[in-house]
C-alpha cells in the first residue's frame, strides 16, 4: 500500500506539511507517508527514541483489546473512531477472525485515509465494514452515520484510539466521550488509549512541543486523572488503566512501559 501519486491525490492533502496519520503510519513501518512525514518523524525520533515502541504497543493493544470483546465479552459491533491509515491487523479483521459477523464502522477526517479504506477495508460475507468520512469532533453525525450498519439497540464498542489527544480542550474530549457512550446501551464498551507525560520517556515534552510546531494536528498529553475522567460511571476491565503494552500482554511476551495510557471499561 502507498500513497496515491500526486496528480490524484484528494484536493484537501498537504504534502508540504506532516500529518499524524501518515507520520504513525512511517513508524508502524507502512508506506504511506510523504518526505515531509518521515522528516518529521525522524525528528520526533531523534528527540524521543521510544515513539516507535509507543506506535506499535498502540497498535497491539487494539488487536488484544479486540479479541477479548469480540470473544469473552460477546461484543459484535464495533464503531472505530480515528482509524488511521490501514495497515496489518485492522479492527474488523482482527474482530471477525473471533465472530465472522462482527460488524465495524470506521471514522476518520483524513482524505488519505479515505482513499485507501473503500478499497482496503473489505468484510467477512457474515458482517459488515463500513466507513465514515468525520470528525471526532461532531459525535451525533458519526452516530447517525453509523446506524445503517450498527444497531444502536445493542451493546457496541467504541473505539478511541489515541484520537483524544488531537482534541485540545479537555471539556470538549469530555462531551464527545460522553456523547457517545450515552448513545448506546449497557453492555456497550468504551476503549481509550492517550499519550501523558508521566509513564516516563526524556523527550516527550520537548518532541510534542515540536510536532506542535512543525506538524498537523496538534496534540497534547494527559495526565492518568484526566484520562480517569473519560471513564467516570463505568466498569473498568481488568487490569485498569496501565500504560497500553501492559493492558493484557500474551504471556511472556510484555514489552517495555511507554507513555500511552490503555484500558477498556464497560457501561452498566
Amino acid at each position: 500500500m502507498s500513497v496515491p501519486r500526486s496528480n490524484s491525490l484528494p484536493a484537501r492533502v498537504r504534502s508540504d506539511v506532516a500529518h499524524n496519520a501518515r507520520v504513525w503510519n512511517y513508524w508502524l513501518g507502512g508506506t504511506d507517508h510523504f518526505p515531509v512525514d518521515r522528516a518529521v518523524g525522524d525528528r520526533v525520533t531523534g528527540m524521543y527514541p521510544s515513539i516507535g515502541e509507543v506506535a506499535r504497543a498502540d497498535r497491539a493493544f487494539l488487536g488484544r483489546a479486540v479479541r477479548y470483546l469480540a470473544g469473552d465479552a460477546g461484543i459484535g459491533q464495533f464503531l472505530d473512531i480515528g482509524t488511521g491509515l490501514p495497515t496489518a491487523e485492522n479492527t474488523h479483521e482482527v474482530a471477525q477472525h473471533t465472530a465472522p459477523d462482527a460488524r465495524v464502522v470506521y471514522v476518520d477526517n483524513d482524505p488519505i485515509v479515505l482513499a485507501h479504506a473503500r478499497s482496503l477495508l473489505t468484510s467477512s460475507p457474515e458482517g459488515a465494514t463500513e466507513y465514515i468520512e468525520a470528525d471526532a469532533r461532531h459525535p451525533g453525525q458519526i452516530l447517525r452515520a453509523a446506524r445503517p450498519t450498527l444497531d444502536l439497540e445493542r451493546p457496541v464498542a467504541v473505539m478511541l484510539l489515541g484520537i483524544l489527544s488531537f482534541v485540545l480542550d479537555t471539556d470538549e474530549a469530555l462531551r464527545i466521550v460522553r456523547q457517545l457512550m450515552d448513545a448506546v446501551p449497557s453492555g456497550s464498551h468504551l476503549v481509550l488509549t492517550h499519550p501523558t507525560l508521566e509513564l516516563g520517556g526524556e523527550g516527550n515534552e520537548a518532541a510534542m512541543r515540536f510536532w506542535n510546531e512543525n506538524a498537523t494536528p496538534p496534540i497534547t498529553a494527559r495526565t492518568r486523572f484526566e484520562f480517569a475522567a473519560f471513564l467516570s460511571g463505568l466498569d473498568l476491565v481488568e487490569p485498569g488503566i496501565v500504560s497500553c503494552a501492559r493492558w493484557r500482554p500474551a504471556p511472556g511476551s510484555s514489552g517495555p512501559e511507554v507513555a500511552q495510557f490503555g484500558a477498556v471499561a464497560r457501561k452498566r
